[in-house]
């Protein structure tokens, strides 16, 4: 197929990382999760990342896991939380010859009808800069406030979606 979104599996690991590093390290000068993190949680929970592909190659794609308290904290980069019922969205991530093209967005979406499948899914938390607040907004999720987590000198804003409630989920959707 041309365009297709599945799970990411732990063999796409590497190619996850070479988006990632390269999306963030410009920005940040760190990544949201290193190789070693990426295969831990494609190993834990698959079922909680999305990927897109195009011609067979991955050009964006979202990693998420299990949490099990109302706010982030720092043990909640590096855990999975089996019995939890709000997914952390750890990172979401564009090939830089595919930005600026609303991928994003359609990623994030995808990824939220997905969501709303999981019955043990009851929210979507995430942790961004001050500078993404709005694109996160405009995919629905509201600001919570200042984030516990800090990395280095970074601070964060964390972001809540609601993934119960309205169920846009086409007939189709295999849900």
């Amino acid at each position: 197929p041309a365009s297709e979104f599945r799970c990411l599996s732990p063999e796409d690991a590497v190619s996850v990382f070479e988006i990632e590093r390269e999306a963030f390290i410009s920005v940040s000068g760190d990544c949201p999760l290193h190789l070693d993190e990426i295969r831990h949680f494609l190993n834990l929970c698959p079922e909680l990342s999305l990927g897109w592909f195009e011609e067979g190659r991955l050009v964006a794609f979202i990693i998420g896991s299990l949490w099990d308290q109302e706010r982030l904290s720092q043990a909640a980069l590096t855990l999975h939380k089996a019995q939890g019922t709000a997914v952390h969205i750890h990172v979401l991530a564009v090939h830089r010859t595919f930005r600026q093209q609303g991928k994003g967005s359609i990623l994030m979406w995808r990824y939220l009808q997905y969501l709303r499948c999981l019955p043990f899914a009851r929210r979507a938390l995430l942790m961004c800069e001050d500078f993404l607040v709005p694109f996160y907004q405009k995919c629905g999720f509201e600001a919570l406030g200042p984030c516990e987590v800090t990395v280095g000198d970074l601070a964060f804003i964390e972001m809540q979606h609601s993934v119960r409630g309205h169920a846009f989920v086409r007939r189709n959707s295999g849900c």
